[in-house]
């Protein structure tokens, strides 16, 4: 979908016109009778007036309440532009101008957003006579107050979800570990990152026992993708590293997972990588001074003749050992080796995006992420507060020390999996242990994957982890 700003009102366009409560409308509408019915409309219970003018139509929008927080006020204008996107798919306009009728300018921007991820959609694999696409392909901001170069990089950012959405929605007869590192090097090429990939050789000459052992049932070999953003104009003198779970398809290994709402949609446990690609893609292609890796190793784990199997121990990349007692607990088996090979990057931090547990998704359903870690408070706080910003927010859990007992092992340096309780916690303890460094474990299982519409997040992929990092290093580099 193409965003662009105008200096001009197309008359007769397609408009949608956003103004405060009691805003005056005279200036608007010029017709006494269409302003009056207007007037009447907003100042009721009503946030929406429409005129239609037989070839294009005039949407009025009552948005902005000023006695609420600003993080809600955008949420509520993304939440507003998904349900104006419905109405004009009613009218199938192809082309509309947003115009700022004196709400705030990120409200402005916020709205926009929502129409913009409302319009995705995933065709790929419907034929031409099943497929509904949505007539909406223009967008024109009309705010004196916006830049050019600001609404540019609201379209590369919508793109970078866009982008994310698809690697999430591809099923695995597509997306293998090989088709995903292909994929993220064409976003490399597209925005300005440089990808580096490591075939399985080079994977068993580093000796990455975690990524071997979960692909060990694989026809299809892993890969071990390198991201790497590094501007001269760099805010940080060390990199900040984000790590990204690349299981393309989990079927759960030999500790098999039930068919029926559980593994059909696990062709969604790449979203970790998806989401760590897409910040990537917006980072690159807005050009942030920010210098940051992406490490994204990437399989899939069903069960073979092979397959890895419970009561394993398994020598991962830095030295330590791991009792595998569940092998559907594996997307902390590969990531484990991807955070140990972080370390040579001397990192300022570490931020770690996975699909990891159901415990994380039960706990807060799609409407967070859990956040948990060793980073500074400042860290952390500036990371909720993009959340906040974004709405793609983050419930912190406590990362207490005595949650690693659950993990002892008899025979090995730990166990890959816990108790019965705080199962996300222990998770995020696990991979802990293979970090020197501030870290930040990020477990998007709840909001990753919608399988029902949800609002401007849409039906399947969200592309959830692009947007608040993406804030996150906007803040960082001001």
């Amino acid at each position: 979908m193409k965003i662009n700003k105008t200096q001009n009102i197309d008359v007769e366009g397609s408009q949608i016109i956003l103004v405060k409560e009691n805003a005056k409308l005279d200036e608007f509408i010029k017709d006494p009778a269409e302003l009056a019915y207007v007037s009447e409309r907003l100042a009721g219970k009503k946030n929406v007036a429409i005129l239609n003018r037989l070839d294009h139509v005039l949407l009025y929008r009552n948005l902005e309440k000023e006695d609420v927080p600003l993080s809600m006020r955008l949420e509520n204008a993304r939440k507003a532009g998904f349900e104006m996107h419905s109405m004009l798919m009613d009218h199938e306009v192809a082309s509309v101008t947003v115009i700022n009728g004196g709400v705030d300018q990120q409200v402005c921007v916020a709205f926009a957003e929502g129409v913009a991820l409302t319009n995705y959609q995933f065709l790929k694999y419907l034929s031409e006579d099943r497929s509904k696409k949505y007539s909406l392909h223009e967008m024109s901001l009309y705010d004196e107050g916006l830049s050019d170069d600001h609404v540019k990089k609201l379209e590369n950012l919508v793109q970078a979800v866009y982008l994310t959405r698809d690697l999430v929605n591809e099923p695995l007869s597509y997306l293998t570990a090989m088709q995903l590192s292909a994929e993220i090097e064409k976003m490399g090429l597209d925005s300005g990152f440089s990808v580096e990939v490591f075939n399985k050789l080079k994977i068993e000459t580093l000796k990455m026992g975690g990524l071997l052992a979960v692909n060990k049932g694989s026809i299809d070999p892993p890969t071990f993708s390198i991201l790497t953003w590094k501007p001269k104009n760099a805010v940080n003198d060390r990199p900040i590293v984000l790590v990204g779970k690349g299981v393309v398809y989990d079927t759960g290994g030999l500790s098999l997972k039930p068919t029926h709402d559980s593994m059909d949609y696990m062709k969604c446990d790449m979203g970790g990588a998806a989401a760590v690609a897409g910040a990537f893609y917006a980072v690159a292609k807005n050009e942030l001074p920010v210098w940051i890796v992406g490490l994204i190793p990437a399989t899939d784990n069903r069960p073979d003749g092979n397959a890895y199997v419970p009561g394993d121990v398994i020598t991962m990349y830095d030295g330590s050992t791991v009792e595998v007692l569940n092998t559907d607990a594996e997307g902390r088996m590969i990531l484990a080796d991807a955070l140990s090979y972080a370390k040579q990057y001397d990192p300022e931090l570490v931020i770690e995006l996975s699909t990891l547990t159901g415990s994380a998704h039960m706990a807060i359903d799609k409407f967070g992420m859990v956040g948990m870690g060793n980073a500074s408070r400042e860290v952390m706080e500036n990371l909720k507060a993009s959340g906040e910003y974004t709405s793609e927010r983050v419930a912190e859990f406590p990362f207490w020390d005595e949650y690693k007992e659950q993990l002892k092992s008899d025979i090995a340096d730990l166990k890959n999996i816990g108790g019965k309780y705080a199962g996300a916690i222990t998770a995020g303890k696990f991979l802990e242990h293979f970090t020197d460094y501030p870290y930040v474990h990020l477990d998007i299982a709840g909001p990753s994957f919608n399988k029902a519409p949800f609002n401007y997040r849409g039906k399947g992929g969200s592309g959830v982890g692009v947007r608040i990092l993406y804030n996150f290093f906007l803040d960082r580099s001001l």
